[in-house]
């Protein structure tokens, strides 16, 4: 696989759902990727980018947002409280909002410093123990705690259970999000994007596809 193919495969998967032709975002996702892996894909003139990690980000952007210019990066992965300033001030767009302390947090700096990133929230559409993000039962309610607090709420985010149907989760996302009159759709991965695409993902999440086996780390 190769950044060109994901991307004729999201043209695909966008024209058989009858979707215009770019509606679709693909977040790369770079976290734990060597440095030169990343470069590569941004002489491509790919310029979204997902981290799970504030730490990694910090290390990683700044140097290139030097080198190629304006870069738009996403945390997609948990953000602890104590991080938030940090992770605001380093990305463009955070999927990962999932508790009332953290929408707290990011209000106050929001107030505090005139400037917040997008916000998805992140739904635990699997009701899985050791996974982050508001249950679906309970969505409704954090959407409008969101809103009362004048955050940015783009749409909403989720990450299946992986012994499950995604299509499942995907759809039951795509529900809860018209409930509440949102249009942002953050779901699908390299396994699954298509039919994320078909039930209305505007934001897809993939990474080894495009850069190749992730180095631990």
């Amino acid at each position: 696989m190769s950044l060109t193919d994901i991307t004729q495969q999201i043209t695909k998967a966008e024209a058989k759902a009858g979707r215009p032709a770019g509606s679709v975002k693909l977040i790369a996702v770079s976290k734990v990727q060597p440095k030169e892996r990343v470069a590569a894909v941004l002489d491509q003139g790919h310029r979204l980018f997902g981290e799970n990690r504030v730490q990694e980000a910090s290390d990683k952007w700044p140097a290139f947002r030097e080198t190629y210019g304006d870069i738009d990066v996403h945390l997609i992965g948990p953000l602890q409280t104590n991080k938030a300033r940090q992770a605001m001030a380093l990305f463009g767009t955070i999927h990962t909002l999932d508790r009332p302390k953290l929408a707290n947090t990011i209000a106050r700096l929001a107030q505090e410093t005139g400037n917040c990133p997008g916000l998805f929230i992140q739904v635990n559409t699997g009701e899985e123990a050791q996974k982050a993000g508001v249950m679906s039962t309970e969505t409704d309610d954090f959407v409008e705690t969101c809103r009362g607090l004048d955050l940015p709420v783009l749409g909403l985010m989720c990450i299946p259970p992986i012994d499950e149907e995604p299509s499942l989760h995907f759809a039951l996302l795509q529900k809860l999000a018209a409930r509440n009159g949102l249009t942002g759709l953050s779901m699908g991965m390299s396994s699954d994007f298509a039919s994320a695409i078909a039930l209305g993902a505007t934001h897809v999440r993939v990474g080894s596809a495009i850069f190749g086996a992730r180095v631990a780390g």
